[in-house]
């Protein structure tokens, strides 16, 4: 039978097999940490310490205690050898979660290796509760209720292990071990592989909002978005050669079509582990990023992670222990035009040696962004615990990689100087915001049905901490630009990106009959054409004319981009983030506010032009037709492939954004 201990914001609880510390963290949440061992561990991972220590209310005896901070309070029952231990957290008084028994306590704790364990955390289920976050997947889902969840990143899966509750708190799991998530109707589970402590956070708000605020004081905030960011990014795979990038940039200028960012992929470079233009095809970058800048073009280059022995940076690197390693000793962690491995970007020496190269044979040549591919990693097989990293084996670290890849970047770039910095990266974890982490959704199909997940990714990630996002405009993989099936989804895929925090345009497109090689024998040659002047005549002028909407756009994007800069809030944002009390808003899931003055319902299906949509309180105008609708209702719709649907708020400055429509 376990005892309570009472401290000066904090309740310890021990029991044989079990300590168990709750303590205030900063405003209105609390840090639950619990183990076998026979302490805690100081470790916090990506978690900030707490900007004040408010003083919390501590009430109780050895038994029964509470712990109260602000509009969170939990309370622990020390309870008996049978039944003990039960923790149930309260937000303004009423309960939320607590703690499930499921037998004997201990199998919480299920040893693995010296002092780490799998280590589970169980509480009941609520019905009628809504989960949000969680990352983004190829699924079909947004509200994460009822659901599962692996722990990990994989291409096309990134996972941020924390959530939104339509209760009105927030949970962040505070592991970077691969893991689970069970939010279903008989309990909600956190699983970490691996671990020396289950360690999590409960925070609460009045609003979303307040929430959101929270979260971002305990992983930081996205820093100042690039200006030039919010207009329109070309890409595709790949630019063969320099001359090939500025014809295409040129023929944009030409056209009269603002463009922001032109994107060099990768394989433009020597070998794998060397991170500068093979001269052969890139054989005066000064000279390109000179040109791009006199066409106010930002120049944005592909970095990989992966190494392999023929580098010229290989063996220093190798020995230096600057690279992923193997517990049982292989070589080899992913089979991509022969057996690669991965820097080591936990290691600040890795960090410190990859970004030197980086500066000599990019940013000195003027290209200050980058395109972090990769990030996840990539590794197979994907067994985490034969991995060997400077913060220690994967089974226990493993989802740090990212975050660690975004900020070697973010760490150059600001000791070069710069303010303004951005790196698109394929992968996140909780904290790589505050790193300039723009983050999209892989290497996803060319199909509406990836458009329609893309649309809940978006939003998932939103509430997942990360205002920056995007996705391949017109999708990755199969996307046959001669196809009536194509040429539709590349209309509406490109309506989606006129309302995403980053408007970019990429993937590998088959390519036609016709097709010659420019460069035959390079390594990886690129894929069909994926400029907007592709995709028929009947497109060309429709697309545009959207790249010109979100020219115009850009001071609103700013605005909010700002907004999240200072609290979290994201551009991209679910209905009820805005309309917390309207029960309605937590059931949609295909449509969602940009900022706070336009609403967004995307079109996702082949063949469609028309759908529901629903508007909030308030009066609202079709940018359209700009007929006036009252809101709390649910409109039917039109939206013939040329056009779209969206509402402004009436009396909102940003109808003008839409006079060229």
């Amino acid at each position: 039978m376990g005892k309570i201990e009472l401290l000066e914001n904090k309740l310890v609880f021990q029991r044989k097999d079990e300590l168990t510390v709750i303590e205030a963290y900063g405003e209105n949440c609390l840090r639950c940490r619990s183990t076998k061992n026979s302490r805690i561990s100081d470790e916090s991972w990506t978690l900030l310490s707490p900007k004040t220590t408010p003083k919390c209310e501590i009430s109780g005896d050895e038994a029964v205690a509470t712990i109260t901070n602000g509009m969170i309070s939990a309370k622990i029952e020390a309870g008996n050898i049978w039944y003990g231990g039960v923790i149930t957290y309260y937000r303004k008084g009423k309960e939320i979660l607590k703690t499930k028994f499921e037998g004997d306590y201990t199998t919480r704790n299920l040893h693995r290796e010296g002092d780490y364990y799998q280590v589970k955390v169980i509480f009941n289920a609520n019905k009628d509760e809504h989960f949000y976050g969680l990352g983004q997947e190829q699924e079909d889902l947004f509200d994460r209720k009822g659901s599962t969840c692996n722990l990990l990143h994989y291409n096309t899966k990134s996972a941020l292990p924390v959530v939104y509750s339509s209760l009105g708190y927030g949970f962040f799991w505070n592991n970077p071990s691969p893991g689970r998530c069970e939010l279903t109707n008989n309990h909600t589970m956190w699983v970490a592989d691996s671990a020396y402590q289950a360690d999590y956070l409960i925070y609460a708000g009045e609003t979303p909002a307040d929430v959101m605020k929270i979260y971002c004081d305990l992983t930081g905030y996205a820093p100042k978005f690039p200006k030039w960011a919010g207009g329109f990014w070309q890409c595709k795979l790949r630019y063969e050669s320099q001359d090939e990038l500025l014809e295409v940039a040129r023929e944009y200028k030409k056209r009269q079509i603002p463009i922001d960012a032109i994107v060099i992929d990768y394989f433009h470079w020597t070998e794998q582990g060397e991170w500068k233009f093979n001269p052969d095809y890139w054989p005066d970058p000064k000279a390109m990023c000179d040109e791009l800048k006199q066409m106010n073009i930002q120049p944005v280059v592909s970095i990989w992670p992966t190494i392999n022995p023929k580098s010229e940076n290989y063996m220093e690197m190798s020995e230096g222990n600057m690279l992923v390693r193997t517990e049982n000793g292989q070589y080899g962690t992913f089979d991509f035009y022969g057996q690669q491995t991965f820097i080591d970007t936990m290691n600040p020496k890795t960090a410190k040696y990859v970004w030197e190269k980086v500066k000599k044979n990019y940013y000195d040549y003027g290209i200050k962004n980058f395109w972090l591919d990769e990030a996840e990693p990539e590794v197979h097989p994907q067994h985490f615990g034969n991995l060997k990293f400077y913060l220690g084996n994967g089974a226990q670290t493993a989802m740090l990689y990212p975050y660690y890849y975004v900020k070697m970047f973010y760490d150059g770039l600001k000791e070069a100087g710069e303010d303004e910095i951005i790196s698109l990266t394929r992968a996140a974890y909780p904290g790589s915001q505050k790193y300039g982490a723009l983050v999209w959704n892989g290497d996803i199909p060319s199909t509406f049905e990836a458009l329609k997940i893309s649309v809940k990714s978006g939003l998932s990630m939103a509430m997942s901490g990360i205002p920056w996002w995007n996705s391949d405009i017109g999708g990755f993989l199969f996307g046959d630009i001669e196809s009536d099936y194509f040429r539709e989804l590349i209309v509406r895929w490109f309506q989606f990106g006129l309302f995403s925090p980053v408007m970019r345009l990429h993937g590998v497109r088959i390519k036609n009959k016709d097709y010659k090689p420019r460069h035959p024998g390079i390594i990886e040659p690129s894929g069909g054409n994926n400029e907007i002047w592709c995709f028929g005549e009947e497109n060309y002028p429709v697309l545009k004319k959207l790249i010109e909407l979100r020219e115009r756009m850009k001071p609103y994007t700013q605005k909010y981009m700002e907004i999240a800069s200072k609290t979290g809030k994201p551009i991209m944002r679910p209905m009820f983030f805005d309309y917390y009390q309207d029960e309605v808003c937590y059931t949609l899931d295909d449509q969602y506010m940009y900022g706070e003055d336009i609403l967004f319902a995307p079109i996702v299906n082949k063949g469609q032009e028309k759908r529901t949509v629903y508007l909030p309180e308030g009066k609202w105008v079709n940018v359209f037709d700009r007929k006036t609708y009252q809101g709390k209702q649910f409109v039917d719709c039109h939206a013939k492939l040329h056009e779209f649907i969206a509402f402004v708020k009436e009396n909102s400055d940003a109808i003008s954004i839409f006079d060229i429509l």
